[in-house]
């Protein structure tokens, strides 16, 4: 099933069922301040968390060495915080998911192993040199 269809038709649908089933159970307006409250504890994670993970990639880059990790992290961190910004608890869910750093860790790693990396050495195939264009005086005269 492709992963458009999920995204676009199933979790809307999921987070309309589970938001009237907790507005039955709790109400509507505690279902509002609860999603409200949510993303407010979330945009301070987000906040929290890019922070950290801002100092640790200038630790790294202070170092010399390169701030991948951190890098796919902010990725996370930022589709996280898109995810807690939706109106829902199954987003929520995932935003949570994305921001907690056991969890985005975990997630980064998932995605680094899917990851191909491809890396071509400079070999014979590259030559290095410079060059001067001269055109003939044959082909100025036409």
């Amino acid at each position: 099933m492709p992963i458009l269809l999920i995204l676009f038709i199933f979790i809307p649908l999921g987070e309309i069922f589970l938001l009237i089933e907790i507005g039955q159970v709790i109400g509507a307006l505690a279902t509002i301040a609860l999603c409200l409250l949510t993303a407010g504890l979330g945009a301070a994670l987000l906040r929290q968390q890019g922070l950290q993970t801002l100092a640790r990639a200038r630790q790294n880059l202070d170092r010399g060495m390169a701030p991948a990790m951190e890098l796919l992290e902010g990725v996370a961190l930022l589709v996280g915080g898109a995810l807690l910004l939706t109106p829902g608890f199954v987003t929520d869910t995932l935003g949570l998911i994305c921001l907690v750093p056991p969890t985005r860790h975990a997630l980064v790693r998932v995605v680094l192993a899917r990851l191909e990396v491809q890396y071509r050495p400079a070999g014979p195939d590259v030559i290095e040199g410079e060059f001067e264009r001269r055109d003939d005086d044959h082909h100025n005269q036409r």
